[in-house]
């Protein structure tokens, strides 16, 4: 049994992080910190997915590995899947203070935007989950 409700929080919080991400993009904030919300926001939607089959939601934050789980709702080319990959170290470079770490370029991150954006759009529309209702 379909679980849209689940499905519908996960994507009110992938919507946060995405409209955070616009916002902080918008304002020149910091790169690495407006990648860690748009991997986020990526995240969220992927697993809107899970909720909505009810099944277990893996604690792991790598976008490519939960991809793989809902490749029968979506499936990404090889572009795609590098974005995926480069938003997956987002995460782990916001988190954590590293060497020599270089912030991602601001093309970079509109390029990653644009994706997520897409991407929030397309489960909203697999899931026949109004968009509306999520952004409230």
């Amino acid at each position: 049994m379909a679980n849209s409700k689940s499905s519908m929080e996960w994507l009110t919080k992938a919507y946060h992080n995405l409209s955070s991400a616009i916002i902080l993009f918008e304002a020149k904030h910091y790169t690495d910190t407006i990648g860690n919300e748009l991997q986020q926001a990526m995240e969220k939607s992927l697993k809107a997915f899970l909720s909505y089959d009810n099944k277990q939601i893996k604690k792991t934050h790598d976008l490519l590995e939960i991809s793989e789980l809902v490749t029968d709702y979506i499936k990404f080319n090889a572009i795609e899947m590098r974005i995926l990959n480069t938003a997956s170290d987002y995460y782990t470079q916001d988190r954590y203070p590293a060497q020599n770490l270089e912030l991602p370029t601001r093309d970079e991150i509109k390029d990653v935007m644009d994706f997520a954006q897409e991407l929030f759009n397309k489960v909203c529309n697999i899931l026949d989950i109004d968009k509306q209702e999520v952004m409230k």
